[in-house]
């Protein structure tokens, strides 16, 4: 039983490594790991960190910590930490006002960030910076 165990996991590994060399990915894309079973990001950290800089961080301080009474702490959000790329570039779209229940802030996510100029994949980008971000 050893055995089989110890060669399925051989086999897993090389499958593994296999298929992150081979895969798909962006041009200039740094993979990023997401929630577990996550496939990586598609965005782009360096270009990311840049679209965070001049669109997040008024609201979410430079180093993603966060501002009192503005932006949540991004580092430790498990609300964030939890979703997907996929999912978090969906919320950063649409926003969340403060009437929503769910804003504990009482000051508007605004769509975008405020930014109506980004495109989905400048979101992505950021979400990839903001990944390397988290505790």
């Amino acid at each position: 039983m050893n055995k089989f165990v110890l060669i399925l996991s051989a086999l897993m590994l090389a499958l593994l490594a296999l298929s992150a060399a081979c895969g798909p990915g962006v041009k200039g894309a740094v993979p990023t790991a997401g929630p577990v079973g996550e496939p990586t990001s598609r965005g782009d950290v360096a270009k990311g960190k840049t679209l965070y800089g001049g669109t997040c961080a008024s609201c979410h301080g430079p180093d993603a910590k966060g501002l009192p009474n503005l932006g949540k702490d991004l580092t430790t959000s498990t609300f964030a930490i939890g979703m997907s790329d996929a999912d978090l570039v969906k919320f950063i779209t649409k926003g969340r006002p403060s009437s929503d229940p769910a804003n504990t802030t009482g000051i508007d996510m605004p769509p975008r960030g405020g930014n109506p100029a980004l495109k989905e994949q400048d979101l992505y980008d950021i979400v990839a910076y903001v990944r390397t971000l988290e505790k």
